[in-house]
């Protein structure tokens, strides 16, 4: 039996110190290439004006940039820490003319409606206070037939695998953190009922390996 969801937080990664531990951790799962970078651009996001929500560090939207020539993006992050931190490895990566970090709320992204051409988001969805807003923004701010594709971890993963990523979490330091993260995610049933009472309508909602991708296009 899957345990209840335990609410994790919303206010995003903010110490420095913890930033920095986080930094570390990203570039690691960027390393071993545990982005989901290829999801994204399965699901038809390959090119355009992107938005991605909560993007940390950055390394996810700057691999995908990588991978599409003369595209740009944009990233609404709630940690003013993260924003610098991801506006840096935007320089180190020559992307700092590609890329725009904005911080704000996915709950009320300060954005005009129809402003994306796509928008994509990684490893933020159990933190949404109000998922239904989030999704009802997403729908807001795509242009007509914008695609979209949010992936995270699953609260029911199978114990064995939980507990051997759990092992191999480095730093050890985001061990607590991880263990607090999938205690706080859903499982696809959840999101499915979740996505019924939002805007996006027709979402694919697959399960993965350890997680879960909802992908779709506005109607």
């Amino acid at each position: 039996m899957t345990k209840k969801r335990i609410i994790e937080t919303n206010e995003g990664i903010q110490g420095e110190l913890t930033v920095e531990v986080f930094d570390r951790f990203a570039r690691i799962m960027r390393d071993k290439g545990w982005n989901n970078v290829d999801s994204f651009i399965n699901s038809g996001i390959t090119c355009g004006n992107v938005l991605e929500i909560g993007p940390g560090p950055g390394y996810v939207g700057l691999e995908w940039l990588k991978k599409s020539a003369d595209s740009t993006l944009t990233g609404c992050e709630i940690s003013c820490n993260m924003i610098r931190l991801a506006e840096k490895n935007a320089t180190d990566y020559s992307f700092e003319s590609r890329t725009k970090y904005v911080e704000g709320n996915c709950m009320r992204m300060p954005f005009p409606d129809a402003s994306f051409d796509a928008v994509f988001s990684n490893g933020s969805l159990h933190e949404w206070e109000e998922p239904v807003k989030v999704f009802n923004e997403i729908f807001r701010v795509l242009k007509p037939d914008g695609r979209y594709c949010v992936t995270d971890m699953r609260r029911d993963v199978n114990p064995l695998i939980k507990w051997m990523i759990y092992a191999s979490t480095k730093p050890k330091e985001i061990r607590p953190g991880f263990l607090s993260s999938l205690n706080a995610a859903y499982t696809v049933l959840e999101i499915k009922d979740t996505l019924n009472r939002s805007n996006l309508k027709n979402t694919n909602v697959q399960s993965e390996f350890f997680g879960l991708c909802i992908s779709g296009q506005k109607g």
